[in-house]
């Protein structure tokens, strides 16, 4: 009867911000202190539709882009932000980790998608709705968003020292209150499932030094579709969040796994590799990502992994012997540092020997005996034509970027290339006037 009771307070509070975000501001603001998200300058224009969204989005793109310069990179507006936050309500300090270097690269890029496709509202909704439903496992609640664009306003006035016009201000106040309004409602529609998931640690196998791979079983269920990834939070490292595919074993006992390496001391892939046991407990926020095969599967498919990428192609293999269609095939590159680096290659060796409809390739960077010694990339050159596939690609961030930018080249049409967000401070491609305005 408490969680119904608090649930039913969370859906009023949703409600009732969500009105207030959809409801024009007054003409000429509020004053100085006041809520931005609520009463900011220039409320956004009357939406009819798509056609207006985009109309408006693109216009205001256009302002944001024009004083781009005053506030990029977004390091410095980033730094104001949250010191702006933390003076005015001290209390948001302990919902954010010790270390603040990831959670700051990870709002820089959410701050450029937003820019970047404000001129596409369904992918800036869809992004935004995804990101609400992330976030309640952080406590994160509606008024934190009017929070969040009251210190965005202090922080454009500090990183631009008073140099960002009226227009480009108001811009960028109404694409934040876009964003939360989709974020509110991407929280009120999961109000019925966890915010996050207890998962005890099964199975613990250290592959490498660096390199581990774990089995977890949920204490409740756990959606997820092969090919997506979730967040681990170890108890070692309190608010401190980072993302892992996800391999959906065939069993019916609902446990999942994760591959992850150990990127350096002290951190959360420290924690889960070295200092992680049988027994021990995990959170995992909600399962995220959208490389995951269309449904019903019409085109041959590629898969472009390397490293730790693995997972996330084994996990999409494993989805495809499930529901291939007849005649269908698959063609998986696979990169690697070294030989040592394809850590399992037992499992792959036993894809190729019971899939007749799949073809595997081994890109290997450096060592002996390789019988393929050029980059992925180049490896996708020499074998084949692309334009008829669909293409999933999962592993490091610099081989995700240059299979995209090479299939593209190649005729794969870039709505058919399905990846993750890469984690690039600033966007992959960037547009021309966003390549001016970084400058």
């Amino acid at each position: 009867m408490n969680d119904d009771y608090h649930a039913l307070l969370a859906r009023r509070e949703a409600m009732r911000l969500r009105d207030r975000l959809l409801s024009p501001a007054p003409r000429g603001g509020g004053p100085r202190g006041s809520s931005p998200a609520v009463t900011g300058p220039a409320g956004p224009p009357e939406i009819t539709g798509p056609r207006s969204r985009a109309r408006d989005g693109a216009a205001d793109q256009r302002l944001i882009t024009r004083d781009l310069a005053h506030v990029t990179p977004f390091a410095e507006l980033i730094e104001h932000l949250y010191d702006a936050m933390f003076e005015r309500h001290p209390y948001l300090r302990q919902l954010f980790p010790e270390a603040m270097e990831f959670q700051r690269a990870h709002l820089g890029r959410a701050l450029w998608f937003l820019v970047q496709h404000l001129d596409h509202p369904e992918e800036l909704t869809a992004f935004c709705v995804r990101l609400g439903r992330d976030h309640r496992k952080l406590g994160v609640l509606p008024v934190h968003y009017e929070v969040f664009a009251e210190a965005l306003t202090e922080a454009l006035r500090r990183c631009s020292r008073g140099r960002l016009g009226a227009d480009a201000e108001a811009a960028w106040l109404r694409m934040v209150r876009r964003a939360a309004q989709a974020m509110v409602d991407g929280a009120h529609a999961a109000l019925a499932e966890p915010a996050s998931w207890t998962a005890t640690v099964t199975a613990h196998r250290r592959h490498r030094q660096d390199l581990a791979v774990l089995r977890v079983r949920p204490a409740e269920p756990f959606p997820c579709r092969p090919g997506q990834y979730a967040t681990l939070q170890s108890p070692l490292l309190p608010h401190a969040w980072r993302p892992y595919s996800a391999v959906v074993p065939p069993t019916a006992d609902g446990e999942l796994e994760f591959h992850v390496r150990r990127t350096g001391p002290g951190g959360v892939s420290d924690a889960l590799v070295a200092r992680t046991a049988v027994g021990d407990t995990l959170r995992l926020g909600p399962a995220q990502g959208t490389t995951t095969l269309d449904d019903p599967l019409t085109r041959d498919v590629l898969i472009v992994a390397g490293g730790t990428g693995w997972a996330t192609a084994r996990a999409l293999l494993e989805d495809l012997a499930a529901r291939r269609a007849p005649g269908r095939s698959a063609q998986l590159f696979l990169g690697a540092r070294d030989a040592d680096d394809l850590y399992d290659a037992a499992v792959l060796a036993r894809w190729e020997n019971r899939c007749p409809w799949l073809r595997v390739v081994r890109v290997i960077d450096d060592g002996p005996g390789a019988a393929a010694r050029a980059p992925v990339v180049e490896a996708l050159t020499r074998h084949g034509r692309w334009g008829g596939h669909d293409a999933y690609l999962s592993g490091p961030p610099a081989l995700v970027t240059a299979a995209a930018r090479r299939l593209t080249a190649l005729g794969l049409p870039p709505e058919r290339i399905h990846h993750d967000p890469v984690t690039e401070t600033v966007p992959v491609a960037l547009p021309p006037w966003q390549a001016g305005a970084s400058a």
